[in-house]
């Protein structure tokens, strides 16, 4: 079986599907890789790196001869009119808001598996792409946010006077906001954090965080690891608490996501207002429409004295690590749904059900057949 890496075109992504290390293990047993020339620059792996771990690095054309093609982001319809009939392909697709992209896959009959589509049960944590790089990317949203503040995190007692820890506040306590508090803390902030899901509270609390309790979030349905779309009532309760607590706060990070669905506004222009000057907000959810009203994608803004920094792909700004964790995510993935000679689907086994999106001419994932058909 062979397996084609391809370089991502999407502007500013720096990460790659496969590693020299993963291909040796891939290579061991028995399936032949090729690569793109460059695929890997933006991370610090060259072409001979590649070479000397036993992958062939080949033209565009050879790269799209492969059985199953490699990426990180979404495949493109100039990629997929490449593709080979009945070929397969593997990548982050987020497939429910891409209904033209799995139109031109089932033209071609070609089965598609993505990544984000992997489900968060303890078997599949090593394929599990979204929490390795939330959890890169929650430590690089505290780095981030401390850079641009104007002031360091922790007390420090001196001879001209003492300086009070900065004050932080993170929205969601999932993979990246456990990893904010974490390194928060370890800068010597204070953390408060607010989640919808009361079950996050003890998780806060064992990193040191101070966990911000919403009257009503025990009614909040989760889906998947995922808070399920909330009621306007409890939206309006949880804005009510963070009006009281932003104005204090030095470093906002808001990381809420509805899967499938806009992300939530959280600080309204009006909240922002109300922060002290100097004060920094890294909203992490810009990707899906961003937590912060007035957020703007990829984009760092001041405004009303407030910095915004609306970095939608935190992970290929540390593309080393993100590229390394994210090819064992998806050479894992694909050993459990091939092997040298072949797929082997078994489309009633849980995680292959999960990830299986287009086959044989169909859309045959349930969640985005659900969002799709509403």
């Amino acid at each position: 079986m062979k397996i084609g890496v391809l370089k991502e075109t999407k502007e500013g992504e720096n990460r790659v599907a496969l590693t020299p290390d993963v291909i040796k293990q891939l290579i061991k047993k028995g399936f032949s890789v090729i690569v793109e020339p460059g695929a890997g620059i933006g991370s610090n792996f060259s072409d001979m790196d590649y070479k000397d771990a036993g992958a062939t690095v080949g033209d565009n054309i050879e790269v799209f001869t492969a059985d199953i093609l490699l990426k990180v982001n979404l495949f493109t319809k100039t990629e997929v009119a490449q593709m080979k009939n009945g070929g397969a392909c593997m990548s982050i697709m987020y497939a429910y808001n891409h209904p033209e992209i799995l139109e031109e896959l089932n033209k071609k009959s070609i089965t598609s598996f993505s990544m984000d589509a992997v489900p968060r049960i303890s078997r599949a944590q090593k394929m599990d792409c979204l929490s390795s790089q939330a959890n890169l990317a929650g430590y690089k949203s505290v780095i981030l946010g401390a850079n641009y503040l104007e002031k360091i995190f922790p007390l420090m007692m001196t001879a001209s006077g003492t300086i009070t820890p900065a004050k932080v506040l993170i929205f969601g306590a999932g993979v990246a906001g456990l990893q904010a508090i974490a390194t928060a803390k370890r800068l010597g902030a204070v953390v408060e954090v607010s989640d919808v899901r009361p079950e996050t509270k003890e998780q806060v609390e064992s990193l040191g965080g101070r966990f911000l309790t919403v009257e009503g979030a025990e009614e909040v349905k989760v889906e998947g690891g995922y808070a399920a779309e909330v009621s306007a009532e409890f939206l309006q309760k949880q804005k009510e608490l963070i009006q009281s607590k932003i104005k204090d706060s030095d470093l906002v990070i808001t990381t809420a996501l509805v899967m499938g669905k806009k992300s939530p506004i959280l600080v309204t222009e009006e909240m922002v207002k109300t922060m002290k000057k100097g004060a920094v907000i890294v909203d992490m959810a810009v990707e899906s429409g961003g937590n912060c009203e007035i957020s703007e994608k990829d984009q760092i803004v001041k405004k009303h004295g407030v910095t915004i920094i609306g970095e939608s792909n935190l992970p290929s700004l540390m593309s080393t690590n993100a590229s390394q964790l994210y090819a064992t995510n998806i050479s894992t993935l694909l050993l459990h749904l091939a092997t040298k000679d072949g797929f082997n689907l078994d489309r009633e086994e849980e995680i292959t059900k999960g990830v299986l999106i287009t086959y044989e001419g169909q859309v045959v994932h349930e969640f985005t057949n659900k969002i799709l058909n509403k």
